[in-house]
């Protein structure tokens, strides 16, 4: 265990982050007190435990870099993004771009401020000019997006923490559960009338795993109620091969959806066993092609990288057969173990009795080798980075890419990342943003997670909504 001593209350969430990076597979501790002092609910601290002091009485960035090159010195690692530790970080360029600065400027800064890689300043600047310029027509201050959660699955994956229920034990209540979809979507089209819609997105869960009718019933009413007319981009996260038919892509296409994705995450039928996926490689490929016939032509793919056992070739084999199907938009993830999630439990299962380190089958670790091979099957498919972002605890200090074709880009993917545009949220464990002014704070208001509750409590949720965009 790596234990950190501070005298004051500073800093914290870095110093523990940043530790972590370094130290992926140990338990760190920060804890703020004189050094060799334990609180009484540190009780499992030892003398074999590596321990540290560190004065935070200084600036952040500098405190940052220290401790960043006495550990880069002691483990003999460099990490990509250096010494960052917060998860946007092409939001650092974005804003060097607005204040006039030129890209060798913002390079330069990167590099001697955050310590960050080479490749991954490149990328950051990238990105982030991409993200401008597909964002230069959207109206921060009078406009909005709006995001629907469906939180039913066919199953729940080993690696998800997202609000989800069983398709099977909740399908009596789903029609109920859109009427309550309903009555926040008629707040939505009271409250933000003078408004205007840039984005929807459907997301989850599984939205899929709703009949073709109910798909119907919900995309109509919300048609019905809300002024689609300057729309962007209409998404609905297929997602599951599992949930998807031909009658269901039938109705999302007559209800004017533009984007939907078809998720792999892997192409190994082994490992979408072990990860809970209720679906084989044969089944992915023939949604994707059902969903082409059926006259999508913006599909979006995921797949994460560093599931349970997998090695570069397994990366690369998944790649191969991506490229054979030349989706839209690939989106490339760094596993993320996040608490919660059924992987979180397992790991820590394993961990306990002594199993992991023994059990190459619950080995995970994405590398920059594996990184290099999505990006180069983006490449080939004609994809440009637009979007990234990283998460607590991702795999191998990485990131997570969205690459896509000129003109396809996941707009609501940027608007959720770079919090620039309000993003109103309906349906059970969802968060609603408001942005006050281009720059300006942010503050949210939630849903319940508990999708009985929710629909219980509906009209709370509604009043929680309406005293956010009511507030000065």
């Amino acid at each position: 265990m790596q234990v950190v001593y501070i005298k004051e209350d500073k800093f914290q969430y870095d110093i523990h982050s940043l530790y972590k990076a370094f130290y992926p597979d140990e338990d760190v501790r920060v804890i703020v007190g004189e050094k060799g002092s334990v609180p009484e609910k540190e009780t499992d601290i030892s003398p074999d435990d590596e321990i540290s002091f560190i004065d935070v009485n200084r600036d952040k960035n500098e405190l940052k870099r220290s401790i960043y090159k006495d550990l880069s010195a002691k483990t003999g690692k460099l990490l990509p993004w250096g010494d960052l530790t917060g998860i946007r970080p092409t939001r650092i360029a974005m804003n060097l771009i607005d204040e006039g600065m030129s890209n060798k400027e913002i390079h330069d800064y990167m590099r001697e401020t955050y310590l960050v890689s080479e490749e991954k300043t490149d990328l950051a600047i990238d990105i982030a000019r991409r993200e401008k310029r597909i964002l230069s027509d959207i109206d921060y201050e009078n406009g909005y997006s709006l995001y629907i959660g469906i939180p039913f699955c066919p199953t729940t994956c080993l690696y998800c923490s997202f609000t989800s229920y069983p398709i099977g034990a909740f399908k009596g209540i789903v029609d109920d559960y859109i009427t309550c979809l309903e009555k926040e979507i008629d707040y939505v089209a009271d409250a933000f009338a003078d408004k205007t819609l840039d984005t929807v997105y459907i997301g989850g869960g599984t939205p899929t795993t709703l009949l073709p009718d109910q798909i119907r019933r919900l995309i109509g009413y919300l048609r019905d109620k809300l002024d689609m007319s300057h729309v962007k981009e209409f998404t609905v996260e297929s997602g599951r091969p599992d949930s998807i038919t031909r009658d269901k892509l039938i109705a999302m296409k007559e209800m004017g959806v533009t984007r939907i994705s078809v998720n792999p995450q892997t192409m190994s039928d082994d490992t979408l066993r072990l990860i809970g996926r209720q679906h084989t490689v044969a089944q992915l490929i023939d949604s994707f092609k059902m969903a082409r016939e059926e006259g999508f032509d913006n599909i979006n793919m995921d797949i994460i990288l560093g599931l349970p056992g997998e090695t570069e070739k397994d990366v690369q084999h998944t790649i191969d057969e991506i490229v054979k199907l030349a989706p839209d938009d690939l989106t490339v993830h760094s596993l993320a173990i996040k608490r919660g999630s059924r992987l979180f439990e397992t790991i820590r299962e394993k961990e306990l009795k002594g199993e992991l380190k023994v059990s190459l089958q619950y080995s995970m670790s994405n590398t920059g080798e594996m990184m290099e091979i999505a990006r180069m099957g983006a490449k080939t498919l004609g994809l440009e980075p637009y979007y990234l972002y990283r998460q607590k605890n991702i795999s191998g200090n990485l990131e997570n890419t969205g690459y896509a074709k000129e003109g396809k880009a996941g707009i609501y993917n940027i608007l959720i990342n770079e919090e620039v545009q309000s993003i109103v949220a309906l349906g059970a464990g969802t968060v609603t943003k408001r942005v006050f002014g281009e720059g300006g704070r942010i503050e949210r208001c939630d849903n319940i997670k508990d999708v009985k509750l929710y629909m219980d409590n509906i009209e709370e949720m509604i009043r929680r909504k309406r005293e956010l965009f009511e507030r000065l």
